[in-house]
């Protein structure tokens, strides 16, 4: 085993941010492995806050806690969004159609008809109706939501100037945007149409997905050409715990190739670290999005099968991954959670991995158990213990 850190005062000053993140995901020597998270569940940081745990000023005046003021407050490092403008645009104003004591009936931004709970627990929403049923409502929402030539879309002048110097002065890492070229689709039809349409109109859905990759590669170069960008992060989420939600050949044949175009602009300007956000069962998605150059998997979630020890002597150098710390170790408790950061240091400690837990933080995790897992993880990645106890979090977990 390769153990790559070398620890604090190897490098004077020490690595900033930006340099630790992408020596560790080129497997080269760092004074210790990058401290990221994934953020928190709302119900999650509401406990904490009413607990005493996390302080008031985190709330910010809309009444929400965000998750990269809770990260903070646990010593987490944060990235720099570079923001290519790929998504729907304009939205239209929320029309809220019914509410009740403990429903919210509603039309989002894009036209979904969503019923969402009025207070409590967060859960899935329940989706009632969606924009893209066929051919004439995807034209109709293309034209409405994704038309490369929106004046949302374009940049001025002054904003790539300030791009520019922004990305180039950071010590944070610098991400832009990959895209999503199933995962918005499926927001777009629903998961059943989407299922009905790969089989019954499989060329509509490869220009919904072939539509996707247009809009990023015309909207990419402007970023591309003046930032100073380091990786690239997508999303798609199109797996369930049993795999993905389409045949895996339908990928290879009908998404992968279009992907590929914008994983090759992406080289072309020197990012090569690239991943998608895809919760669930990935083991067959991972060869073919290594083939198109997603070559970091995140968040990689443990419990439907993706065990990040195992992918890294299956994949070796070739995979990196940011996530693979098993979230239900968190509700089992200190043990569970100790156990967890031995069973993935060794591949860790290769490099090439950044650890974290492979989703949200979860509702109902102790605030002691996760201070614990903190500065555990954060000993397991090397950072010298007076860092750890810096972090905000310390002075309250070591009062309880």
């Amino acid at each position: 085993m390769t153990d790559l850190r070398r620890g604090w005062g190897t490098y004077t000053p020490p690595l900033s941010a930006r340099e630790r993140f992408n020596r560790i995901m080129h497997f080269q020597s760092v004074d210790c492995i990058s401290h990221l998270e994934f953020g928190y569940w709302t119900e999650l940081k509401e406990d904490w806050m009413r607990q005493g745990n996390l302080p008031p000023q985190l709330r910010r005046s809309d009444g929400s806690i965000p998750d990269d003021a809770v990260e903070t407050f646990f010593g987490v490092e944060q990235m720099e969004h570079v923001d290519a403008r790929l998504g729907a645009l304009p939205l239209r104003p929320v029309e809220v159609l019914e509410r009740t004591e403990t429903t919210i009936t509603y039309r989002d931004g894009i036209g979904v008809l969503r019923q969402d709970k009025a207070s409590g627990t967060e859960t899935i929403p329940h989706f009632l109706q969606f924009p893209i049923r066929d051919r004439e409502s995807w034209l109709a929402f293309r034209d409405e939501f994704l038309d490369p030539a929106r004046p949302e879309r374009a940049y001025r002048a002054d904003e790539i100037d300030a791009l520019e110097r922004r990305s180039r002065a950071s010590s944070s890492p610098v991400v832009t945007d990959l895209g999503s070229y199933i995962g918005r689709i499926r927001d777009w039809t629903g998961f059943e149409r989407l299922a009905l349409l790969s089989m019954d109109d499989p060329d509509l859905v490869e220009e919904m997905v072939a539509h996707q990759a247009d809009l990023a590669l015309s909207q990419m170069p402007a970023i591309l050409e003046r930032g100073f960008i380091d990786a690239a992060g997508g999303w798609e989420d199109i797996a369930f715990n049993s795999g993905p939600i389409l045949n895996p050949r339908f990928f290879s044949e009908r998404i992968m190739p279009h992907m590929s175009r914008v994983t090759r602009l992406l080289r072309q300007h020197g990012i090569d670290i690239i991943w998608t956000d895809c919760d669930g069962l990935i083991l067959k998605l991972i060869p073919l999005w290594l083939e198109i150059g997603v070559n970091c998997m995140f968040p990689l979630e443990v419990h439907p099968g993706n065990d990040p020890v195992a992918l890294r002597e299956q994949y070796g150098r070739s995979l990196l991954i940011r996530g693979g710390f098993d979230k239900y170790a968190l509700w089992e408790g200190r043990e569970a959670v100790l156990s967890e950061l031995k069973r993935i240091e060794p591949a860790v400690a290769e490099g090439g991995f950044i650890p974290h837990v492979d989703h949200r933080c979860p509702a109902l995790v102790s605030f002691d158990t996760y201070c614990y897992y903190i500065w555990e993880k954060c000993h397991m990645l090397g950072w010298p213990e007076s860092t750890i106890k810096s972090f905000a979090f310390y002075e309250r977990w070591k009062a309880l």
